[in-house]
């Protein structure tokens, strides 16, 4: 009988370390992935976009806050925000002072339905079987939404919201679409659709969270990067297996970092931060992302390989 209690005994004890590993060690290990992207026209200066997202800021993250603010040593040609920003009434003054040093270089920005919607306790096991899409009730945005867009907007920052954008970063002439959340139904990509400008050095498509509908329209229009966070990188994943779901349609193997999709590359952010309901990850740290854009390589020494920089 003492045997055999002392079973789940070691299993309960295994599962208390593993939750407070994820809860407290790996929640606050903060990575910062490097890319480099061959999309750039031979002869063009390579430029760097910094790709934060998914911060789900309350007040009191504090190490979360300062190793944001530590992202501005990075030295980024351009700053890309996709979204779910807040996960509290009080966190835009805490986000305002995380990406203060950020503030006076180019950046862009689009909304996650966190952005407007406060978090609420909820099963976390039921991502398991389905997404969150359409789970928001509230029919009135309970987050200072409009107020968080003012004070990037007002930095210099643009609003990619259902919008597109032609700006100078660096050497390059950047033309930007970008669209609001898809998991709240807010995407209108019929307002930007279009083939985008051929005379830019780079066309850049923008969004919160990467459906492949979007995503496929996004190329057809001769988008060359696009940009999306919302995935967590799975937030809960297996070691040497990955992650179990990705709460949108894209698949598994590509729920974080650098793929392609119909000839565009695509970048998915795992994000920073958690639902405070949620406040786990495993297998799955919480990053941020530097993409070292470069020339393209001739087709024939394999162009469309991709390059990992630790």
């Amino acid at each position: 009988m003492r045997k055999a209690a002392a079973v789940p005994l070691s299993l309960l004890g295994l599962g208390i370390a593993g939750l407070g590993y994820a809860s407290v060690v790996e929640r606050n290990w903060f990575r910062l992935r490097r890319f480099d992207v061959p999309v750039l026209a031979r002869g063009q200066r390579p430029i760097r976009i910094l790709h934060i997202s998914d911060l789900h800021l309350t007040p009191g993250r504090t190490r979360l806050i300062k190793w944001v603010r530590s992202l501005a040593a990075l030295n980024p040609d351009l700053v890309v925000n996709t979204g779910d920003t807040l996960a509290h009434p009080d966190a835009i003054e805490p986000y305002l002072h995380a990406v203060a040093p950020l503030l006076d270089r180019p950046g862009l920005f689009v909304y996650g339905s966190n952005d407007l919607y406060a978090p609420r306790p909820k099963n976390p096991t039921r991502y398991l079987w389905r997404t969150s899409k359409g789970e928001v009730r509230q029919r009135v945005p309970n987050l200072p939404w409009e107020e968080l867009g003012a004070a990037m907007t007002a930095a210099g920052w643009l609003d990619m919201n259902n919008a597109t954008a032609r700006l100078k970063v660096a050497d390059l002439d950047i033309h930007v679409g970008g669209i609001h959340d898809s998991h709240i139904d807010r995407d209108r990509y019929d307002s930007i659709a279009g083939p985008a400008p051929v005379d830019a050095d780079l066309r850049l498509g923008v969004m919160h969270s990467p459906e492949p509908r979007n995503m496929s329209r996004f190329a057809e229009d001769g988008y060359q990067l696009l940009l999306a966070g919302h995935t967590h990188g799975g937030q809960l994943c297996i070691p040497f297996y990955g992650a179990l779901v990705t709460n949108c349609g894209i698949d598994r193997d590509r729920v974080k970092g650098l793929s392609r999709h119909d000839g565009a590359w695509l970048h998915v952010s795992a994000g920073l931060g958690t639902s405070p309901y949620a406040p786990v990850r495993f297998s799955c740290p919480p990053e941020a992302t530097l993409l070292t854009l470069v020339p393209r390589r001739p087709v024939a020494s394999g162009g469309t390989s991709i390059r990992k920089v630790r």
